[in-house]
């Protein structure tokens, strides 16, 4: 006997077998329904809404529905230049991790994460971790100005405790993705904001001063006080996946209110005479850095458009 279909989010799949976490908190390995398989063409993947049913005979779980996603987070196929691989759905926000030192931050990464989560109009926010080894003051310099575009930066310390609170109100509630280098302690992160879900911690290389990678695969992890929390493999799986050149101005917050203001309408601010943007980086009204980022992302996502 079947009982009636249950909702459930895929936490984790391995081998065709899905980790789904149900409404009553257990969580069940099932396997997709043949038929969907056959008919679908869709693939499941990490943070999808399910509908399940559950054999009483026979005890096992079958995934009979994908429900639709709000969000998806995906990146090139490995060895494909055309095909794409999804990271995790029906995520709320990103939360971008980066370390003050052991590793150093690196804000063209940083503009690299923000502008993944501009383009699949997916929430961020930045945690700049190990305050502890520098200072408030410090890392407020640094990343103050990404506050004033809007982006929430906790400054937080596994060691001292600082900014965790802030943190665990934020995740409250939310399916959130965390992304960022090796070694800025993602996995401390979250052993420290919760402790049930033990995570592996990797050391930091001091020979390289850049973490080894200690997530094997994208797992969303159900957290105590509702929500979601998905640890990523560090940059392995994030990229530039589905944005278009002429798109990319746009994933700069700061940049929309003057592109009107260039003497060109497909101005792709780099060398057009009377920019808009790039007089605005003259007034000191856009950070240098950012428009860096630009210009190095708009060149990165131009090439690609040209192999294509």
């Amino acid at each position: 006997m079947t009982a009636a279909p249950v909702h459930g989010v895929v936490l984790q799949g391995t081998g065709g077998v899905y980790q789904i976490h149900l409404a009553d908190g257990t969580t069940q390995a099932g396997a997709m329904r043949g038929r969907l398989k056959r008919e679908g063409g869709v693939k499941i993947a990490v943070g999808d809404d399910v509908l399940v049913e559950h054999d009483q005979a026979t005890g096992g779980w079958t995934i009979v529905e994908i429900l639709p996603r709000r969000s998806r987070l995906a990146r090139r196929a490995p060895g494909s230049a055309h095909m794409e691989r999804i990271v995790v759905t029906n995520v709320d926000q990103v939360v971008v991790v980066f370390a003050m030192v052991r590793p150093e931050p690196n804000a063209k990464m940083l503009d690299r994460f923000l502008v993944v989560a501009e383009t699949n109009d997916v929430a961020a926010r930045i945690v700049i971790n190990k305050v502890d080894l520098d200072s408030r003051r410090a890392a407020e310099e640094l990343f103050g100005g990404y506050a004033a575009l809007g982006y929430p930066v906790h400054y937080t310390s596994t060691v001292t405790g600082d900014g965790l609170p802030e943190l665990l109100e934020a995740l409250r509630g939310r399916v959130s993705a965390l992304s960022g280098p090796s070694g800025v302690g993602k996995s401390s992160l979250l052993n420290a904001l919760y402790p049930g879900l033990d995570l592996r911690v990797g050391a930091i290389s001091e020979s390289v001063n850049k973490g080894r990678h200690t997530t094997v695969g994208a797992r969303m992890h159900p957290l105590p006080r509702g929500g979601y929390v998905v640890d990523t493999p560090g940059l392995r799986e994030v990229g530039l996946w589905g944005i278009a050149a002429r798109d990319l101005e746009r994933c700069f917050p700061e940049f929309v209110a003057v592109l009107g203001t260039c003497r060109f309408a497909d101005c792709r601010h780099l060398s057009e005479p009377e920019c808009g943007v790039r007089s605005a980086v003259d007034a000191g009204r856009i950070m240098p850095s950012r428009y860096e980022s630009y210009v190095k992302l708009r060149e990165e996502v131009e090439e690609v458009e040209r192999t294509w």
